[in-house]
């Protein structure tokens, strides 16, 4: 199953016979009976749509495009991240770091499905496939030196990509993982239909930053130069350009983002943010065994049960746990409550703060010999 090209327009292969068989089987076992069938057909629907939103870009002035997104690895392997989609022209071209575009924007991309994609980095060379929501996650071997290096992704008749990929030093020991939405961006407002306004609406230009968190994550970045950092949130990928210039517009140390992307599943009608956040805190534990991270998130949600859970299970892969605090208004707004970790006790031989802005988790950490 290859991408074909006619006409200087991408055109994805559809899902083959075994494809769509496995998706059936995998859509019996999800929810109660009553609801097979209704899932059933809500996934043929969610198909019919996103086929129609396809043929509809390429006879409009839609362009096919890669966009590469930052990743990391290690000296042997990296995990490249990207989208393979048609977009409107220049929405994700070089200029886009400079464009001050409404967050709503993003969401009007249409995923090109399992595309063919080339990746180049170093001497490598390597051709993974995108998803069924056009978003590329693969694990490419290199022979790399650590630092910064570039990765270009392309693919027929869609223009190529490149960004950045963080090669981790075989003897780094620490590093830094971090929640977005109520971390180091405040997003909880009084009235939900706001949050949504914020998000679909206003530019990254509008957006707050989270007092004393850029600071902070400077000053451990500062003090652990070979440390890796990454944004780990249940954001979508239509995201990803507006969060990226956010985090670079206010000084947040470089990192990739591991978003989530949308809709339903071959087998779930909704996608879990919980299990995103853990299957990406086990697969970082088990890249990188010599690690031991910081932990950053909010009590809003669920970071602090998540944490928890993850440090009672891998305790030698967790160096602290810094939990933002919100206000109680805050926390309800944003769909959890200020006691969200009461169910989960933290081990008490992992170091555990909580403080309303970075200054006071910065104070915390450094008493206790983090920072």
């Amino acid at each position: 199953m290859t991408a074909q090209y006619s006409h200087g327009v991408l055109h994805a292969p559809g899902p083959q016979t075994s494809d769509v068989e496995d998706a059936d089987a995998a859509a019996e076992r999800a929810g109660t009976p009553r609801l097979k069938p209704l899932f059933h057909v809500a996934r043929r629907l969610g198909q019919a749509w996103n086929d129609l939103r396809t043929r509809q870009a390429r006879h409009g002035d839609y362009v096919a495009q890669v966009v590469a997104y930052r990743g990391y690895g290690s000296t042997r392997r990296v995990r490249v991240l990207g989208r393979v989609l048609y977009s409107r022209p220049g929405l994700h071209g070089a200029q886009d770091a400079f464009n001050n575009f409404r967050g709503w924007v993003s969401f009007t991309s249409v995923p090109i499905q399992h595309a063919e994609v080339r990746v180049e980095i170093g001497a490598s060379r390597a051709v993974v496939r995108a998803d069924g929501g056009g978003v590329v996650d693969a694990l490419v071997d290199v022979e790399l030196e650590p630092g910064w290096h570039e990765v270009r992704m392309s693919a027929d008749g869609a223009e190529p990509s490149t960004a950045q990929v963080q090669i981790v030093d075989p003897g780094a020991r620490f590093g830094m993982v971090s929640d977005i939405d109520d971390t180091v961006m405040v997003t909880a407002l009084p009235r939900p239909f706001l949050a949504l306004w914020n998000t679909f609406v206003l530019s990254e230009r509008a957006r707050t930053p989270t007092p004393g968190m850029a600071v902070l994550l400077d000053r451990l970045a500062a003090e652990h130069p070979e440390a890796p950092m990454v944004y780990l949130s249940t954001g979508p990928w239509n995201a990803a350009p507006t969060l990226q210039r956010f985090l670079g517009r206010n000084l947040y140390p470089a990192g990739p983002l591991l978003l989530t992307d949308w809709g339903m599943t071959p087998d779930r009608w909704f996608r879990s943010g919980r299990e995103h956040k853990r299957e990406n805190l086990m697969r970082l534990a088990a890249e990188f065994p010599d690690i031991r991270w910081l932990l950053i998130g909010d009590n809003g949600q669920h970071d602090e049960s998540i944490y928890a859970e993850f440090a009672a299970e891998h305790p030698e892969s967790v160096a602290a746990v810094a939990v933002r605090e919100l206000s109680p208004g805050q926390a309800v707004f944003a769909g959890g409550t200020t006691h969200d970790g009461d169910g989960a006790t933290p081990r008490p031989d992992v170091v555990w703060t909580s403080a309303p802005d970075g200054a006071g988790l910065a104070a915390q950490l450094e008493a206790a010999g983090v920072l």
